[in-house]
């Protein structure tokens, strides 16, 4: 087991990190900049042209070749609307919010990996990694700058001083408590399989193996749990457009609508960066091209694959837009409480106790035969305990029939809940004699003829 802990502390060497002068500091975070607002144009594109397509239509093809500048169009249409402050609303606060949205969407850009953690380019003679910054906990930031631009949302659903806003803000706070857990979750059993929080120490600890295929529960905990981060379908509950006119960001216009647009997407794309960094082995080439092509994870080419990991993630996004309709909110939060969060939490002791039992020198086979037997002891309890409560269970009295005018106005059933059925008049409309009535001398006329009328 040395030569794994003498990997892992290597994996916390910060020294190639803080040492680039000040000039290629600002053009790595210009690039940061510049790498999320062009792929966030090419977003929004994508996904129109996407969506159309999957619903056979065309989709935007006005603006440029193939309405690829359709996004430029949108941001300067939304630059030119008139921009109107509600007369109600909090306006210190309601400036800010859509600031406080866009701003942490940025600043997570800054440790993600783009390339190896060593100085294999050059930029204008100087030899640098390719990424802006790294420090032992920053994953952690992370979390910390998504949960700032969540607040954002919540404050422009206060500061509108209207009630679908608030409504929308209130969604916003409660998806964030929900589903951060689940995140949050996610990520420690990757903390605990890798050995560290660092960005690139991650992406090193999947030199062979991605943690993908290592924790696939945590990967889909996370994926699910990214999108409802961004607010994104089927998990758009805070400007659900249906129930809410438009949520939170009912009462904005022109430039701060535009901010708030930004933000998600950004969001969007932060989200697929993180995922393709902690489960798909970040700038790393698949598989099938690193194992004949040796130079595919050395020079420029790292990037080339973590763009490709992170609009495949994108594309994702955008085929649950176009697949999945809304959840209802008690569904969305008991997908949270008490699928995601219970589940996260099972995996993550899982997880530590492969951990433990590999620190003492187990043998990995062992382990997997270990924690299968758990598993099936827990299962085989369980389905005990089962039987034995549905044999002394007594039995439940029968509930009286919904009845939609209870309360003196109607109002749809709950879920389990039928409503009666409706009562039909017969049909006006005379009914065919059957040809088997006519040779049997039958020539009653039917019910529901001329005589009804």
């Amino acid at each position: 087991m040395a030569p794994h802990t003498v990997f892992l502390a290597a994996t916390e060497d910060m020294s190639v990190f803080g040492t680039d002068p000040w000039w290629l500091v600002v053009v790595k975070a210009v690039f940061c900049f510049a790498f999320l607002l062009v792929t966030v144009l090419f977003s929004i594109v994508w996904e129109r042209k996407v969506v159309a397509w999957m619903q056979l239509r065309i989709g935007p093809n006005r603006h440029g070749p193939w309405g690829m500048l359709q996004s430029l169009a949108d941001g300067v249409k939304l630059a030119l609307k008139e921009d109107l402050v509600v007369t109600a609303s909090d306006k210190v606060v309601y400036i800010l919010a859509p600031v406080i949205c866009a701003i942490p969407a940025f600043m997570a850009i800054a440790v993600i990996p783009f390339g190896p953690a060593d100085h294999e380019i050059s930029i204008f003679g100087t030899r640098t990694t390719m990424q802006l910054t790294d420090f032992p906990v920053a994953m952690i930031y992370i979390l910390a700058v998504a949960s700032i631009g969540i607040y954002g949302i919540v404050l422009a659903g206060w500061a509108s001083g209207s009630t679908y806003p608030l409504l929308g803000g209130l969604r916003s706070a409660a998806q964030m408590v929900s589903y951060e857990i689940a995140m949050g979750l996610s990520f420690a059993a990757v903390f605990l399989d890798a050995g560290t929080m660092s960005t690139s120490g991650i992406v090193a600890a999947q030199q062979h193996t991605w943690f993908a295929c290592l924790l696939p529960v945590s990967f889909v905990v996370y994926i699910i749990s990214m999108v409802g981060e961004t607010n994104r379908a089927p998990f758009d509950l805070p400007e659900a457009e249906g129930e809410l006119v438009g949520g939170f960001n009912t009462e904005y216009s022109s430039l701060k609508f535009a901010m708030f647009m930004l933000a998600e997407y950004i969001n969007m794309v932060t989200v697929s960066a993180v995922a393709a960094t902690m489960f798909l082995g970040g700038w790393r080439a698949p598989w099938p091209i690193s194992s004949f092509w040796e130079g595919a994870n050395h020079g420029w080419w790292p990037l080339l694959w973590i763009v490709i990991k992170i609009q495949l993630l994108l594309f994702f996004f955008i085929w649950l837009r176009g697949t999945l309709p809304r959840l209802r909110y008690d569904q969305f939060m008991k997908l949270g409480w008490k699928v995601l969060i219970p589940v996260s939490l099972v995996w993550l002791v899982m997880v530590a106790t492969v951990r433990a039992l590999r620190n003492k020198g187990i043998d990995y086979t062992n382990v997997i035969l270990i924690v299968l037997g758990a598993i099936l002891v827990l299962v085989l309890v369980s389905a005990l305990v089962d039987m034995v409560r549905s044999r002394n269970r007594p039995a439940e009295p029968a509930e009286p029939p919904f009845d939609p005018l209870a309360g003196g106005f109607p109002v749809p059933p709950l879920p389990g809940q039928q409503s009666p059925p409706t009562p039909r008049r017969p049909s006006r409309v005379p009914q065919p004699v059957a040809m088997s009535a006519l040779n049997s001398g039958d020539t009653e006329a039917p019910k529901g003829g001329d005589d009804d009328a």
